[in-house]
C-alpha cells in the first residue's frame, strides 16, 4: 500500500522593517541584540528553528538558545 503524503505550505507574514523598528524588546528572543522577533506564533516557531540551525552550527551558545526557545514557547502556549 502506498500513502502519498500531503505537501503542508506553510505562510509566514512578512515583517517589514518599519514594524519590526517599531516592536518593543520583549518580543525578541535575544532582547538585548533585537534579534529573532516573535510577534506571533509563525514568529516564534520560525524563531525556534533558526536558533536550532544557528545553535548547530555554533554561531550561539546553549544559553541564546535556551533563551529563544523560552521565549517561543511562551508565545506558542507550551511554555
Amino acid at each position: 500500500m502506498i500513502v502519498a503524503a500531503r505537501k503542508r505550505k506553510l505562510i509566514v507574514a512578512k515583517l517589514s522593517t518599519e514594524k519590526r523598528k517599531a516592536l518593543a524588546d520583549d518580543v525578541f528572543g535575544l532582547p538585548n541584540e533585537r534579534t529573532y522577533p516573535m510577534p506571533d506564533a509563525g514568529h516564534a516557531r520560525n524563531a525556534k528553528a533558526r536558533a536550532a540551525e544557528e545553535f548547530n552550527k555554533g554561531n550561539l551558545s546553549s544559553a541564546e538558545k535556551a533563551q529563544i526557545d523560552r521565549k517561543a514557547d511562551e508565545i506558542l502556549g507550551e511554555a
